[in-house]
């Protein structure tokens, strides 16, 4: 039996990053190495850091990414595509050019087993679910806002549009690392570009945790909305979710489990399913 994977967030194109050539490489390299086994690749969200198709123009980049997409759907291949809060403004073109499967919300699907029995997963990007907060919300609401989404396709020249939408993802990013490394209490800097040293100025971003750590199973926004969404269908096996940037293979059950699929900014992470069972691993 063929296997299936899943992966998110590589944000490529991200202006915080200093090596999005090598990621998108190193993504390439990983789908070329599945493709003779994979009955589906499922790419849970945030794959572009900023991605908006306009009626005629789509973001510079990611060629290489996007030829191997369509080389692995051309040859039978299914390619699930689930939005993320950085590339949900995806209207047509990668189903069309890409061969790609659009999501654009979470969903249920089934999973083939060599037992022959149902098994059920429950998969998506994972932002706003679960999560408390009442700005990000807000802000989710404002970018799925049809009428914004129109207003920015048809009012925003494209190269302006695509300016925008680039700096406010870095901005985002830096904003992000920066609080955290002002937590960290270390006397750590984040550059412009989104590295990360020590006063003596050594580069440390391979070795400082620069992401929300898991916030315990009371706390962490996923688990408690897998728990919540487990109670009403207790058939779900699994709940797979990128979004968090954090690696996570938690029981919720005595029969379901919860993935968080870390990233492939440093971890490259993935999750396969092989008919029988489910485990996280990393591309080395």
């Amino acid at each position: 039996m063929k296997k299936i994977y899943f992966l998110s967030d590589a944000h490529l194109g991200g202006r915080a990053f200093c090596d999005n050539r090598e990621r998108e490489l190193a993504l390439c390299k990983f789908l070329d190495s599945i493709k003779d086994d994979a009955q589906a690749v499922y790419l849970l969200g945030d794959i572009f850091d900023f991605w908006f198709e306009y009626h005629n123009v789509i973001p510079k980049g990611f060629t290489r990414f996007l030829g191997k997409v369509s080389e692995l759907t051309d040859s039978g291949i299914e390619i699930h595509f689930f939005i993320g809060n950085h590339d949900m403004w995806t209207y047509d073109y990668l189903a069309q050019e890409c061969g790609v499967i659009l999501h654009q919300e979470p969903c249920r699907i089934q999973l083939p087993s060599v037992s022959g029995k149902d098994v059920c997963a429950y998969v998506g990007h994972g932002d706003g679910l679960g999560d408390p907060s009442r700005g990000f919300r807000f802000i989710r609401a404002i970018f799925h806002s049809r009428i914004c989404r129109w207003l920015f396709r048809n009012i925003f020249p494209a190269d302006l549009g695509m300016e925008f939408g680039l700096r406010w993802a870095r901005h985002s990013r830096l904003k992000h690392l920066r609080n955290m490394v002002a937590e960290n209490g270390d006397r750590l800097s984040v550059s412009d570009d989104g590295v990360v040293r020590n006063q003596l100025g050594d580069v440390l971003s391979a070795n400082v945790e620069t992401e929300d750590a898991f916030q315990g199973e009371a706390n962490e926004p996923l688990v408690v909305f897998s728990k919540a969404y487990l109670k009403e269908h207790p058939q779900t096996d699994f709940f797979i979710f990128g979004h968090r940037h954090i690696e996570l293979d938690l029981m919720l059950s005595s029969q379901s489990r919860l993935f968080i699929l870390g990233d492939w900014i440093r971890k490259n992470t993935f999750v396969t399913w092989d008919g029988e069972n489910m485990f996280m691993d990393n591309f080395l």
